[in-house]
């Protein structure tokens, strides 16, 4: 595959809406059959698309890019003779993959994960809920507006519409996220939902008293006590929010905070939260 195929492949596959990684030679040393500039890109099934090398150096692109897929972040790696090979870490800090091709080449790559941006789901037509919508569109997410039809034209224009809170449609996953912002308005139903849901982050608008009568109806009801306890209540980081555009701001706070797994609890393990009504 040239390397004009293989920029029409990542076109092809931007088009799609698909989860991809762009690996591309860096540096090589002594004998090796990709050189410098090779590039190809690394489908979800660890499919290579493009020349960079023999066996050898396959095996540990896959790996690299399963992994720097699943992290959302860029990494170099370097492929040395098995020989050579004692740390998983090299001298500078480039993370080490073993070759037994008889070269004895070396050949560093920097694999580039292509992912979609995450999802986030608004359940709700609050004046909160339409907030959150408007700041995660601008911060690039991919807003989905769960609200009931008549509640529909409360959004300017998000990039998805749900008429109801069966969220099952979607198949949300890890590195997805839910803000349950009904205020008073099938809460319940929501926040069931939100939390039947295998998104990564859920997240209620409303105070804690209100959000532990909604947990201990749905425990009765019979959702999992795992799926409970992932929700974040009251919903956002404290900085003292007052108006919806504030609370819209500490939520989404709180969801790249989480985003970035960079969130940093006090020592005694709670998290400082901004008191939210109901």
């Amino acid at each position: 595959m040239s390397k004009d195929e293989v920029f029409a492949r990542i076109a092809e596959l931007l088009a799609a809406g698909a989860d991809f990684c762009v690996a591309t030679v860096v540096r090589t040393e002594n004998a090796t059959s990709a050189k410098a500039g090779a590039k190809a890109v690394v489908t979800g099934d660890g499919t290579i698309h493009g020349f960079l090398g023999g066996s050898c150096v396959q095996g540990a692109v896959r790996t690299a890019a399963a992994e720097a897929m699943a992290a959302g972040e860029p990494r170099l790696i370097r492929v040395k003779p098995k020989e050579e090979v004692v740390e998983r870490v090299d001298v500078d800090g480039v993370e080490l993959h073993k070759s037994g091709c008889p070269s004895g080449g070396t050949v560093e790559l920097f694999i580039e994960p292509m992912r979609q941006a995450p999802r986030l789901v608004v359940c709700g037509a609050s004046p909160v809920a339409v907030a959150v919508a408007d700041l995660a569109e601008r911060l690039g997410y991919r807003v989905v507006a769960a609200a009931l039809e008549e509640d529909q034209d409360a959004f300017a224009a998000p990039a998805a519409r749900l008429a109801g809170f069966d969220l099952a449609s979607l198949e949300l996953g890890p590195h997805d996220f839910v803000v349950v912002a009904t205020q008073g308005k099938r809460d319940r139903e929501a926040l069931g939902a939100a939390l039947a849901s295998d998104a990564g982050y859920v997240a209620f608008v409303g105070s804690r008293r209100k959000a532990a009568t909604l947990t201990g109806q749905l425990r009765e009801q019979g959702l999992d006590e795992a799926r409970l306890v992932r929700l974040s209540a009251p919903a956002g980081l404290n900085i003292h929010a007052i108006e919806p555009a504030e609370i819209a701001l500490s939520i989404l706070g709180e969801v790249v905070a989480h985003r970035r797994r960079n969130v940093r609890a006090p020592a005694d393990g709670t998290k400082e939260r901004r008191t939210s009504g109901s």
